[in-house]
């Protein structure tokens, strides 16, 4: 079973144990994290593809931890114009190891008689 979900403006395709990193989310090392923007959800030959979102479906996972990316080099120029910039940047990001993907759907309601 796998799943594909969004998170941080990226897609994801996750399964149970996976680890992943994402941009930084709110929380401490150890604690569960949901995630419900699931677009696609398989299952064996089970396909489930949302519009947008699959109704009901929702990936778990737990922090590992919380760290910064390698550094990436701002460089701009203008050639014979004496003008030069350099700025670096370290993204903050998230390790989550997903544990549960779930798909539980939302009871369809009664039509009135």
């Amino acid at each position: 079973m796998y799943a594909v979900l969004k998170c941080g403006g990226k897609q994801l395709k996750v399964s149970k144990g996976d680890t992943v990193l994402v941009e930084k989310l709110a929380g401490e090392k150890g604690e569960k994290v949901t995630l419900d923007n699931v677009l696609l959800l398989a299952d064996g030959d089970k396909l489930t593809v949302g519009t947008p979102v699959v109704e009901g479906a929702t990936v778990t996972a737990s922090i590992v931890e919380q760290i910064r990316d390698k550094k990436v080099i701002i460089f701009k120029k203008k050639r014979r114009q004496g003008y030069k910039r350099k700025k670096g940047h370290r993204q903050y990001l998230t390790v989550l190891k997903v544990e549960e993907i779930s798909a539980k759907p939302k009871a369809k309601k009664a039509a009135k008689a």
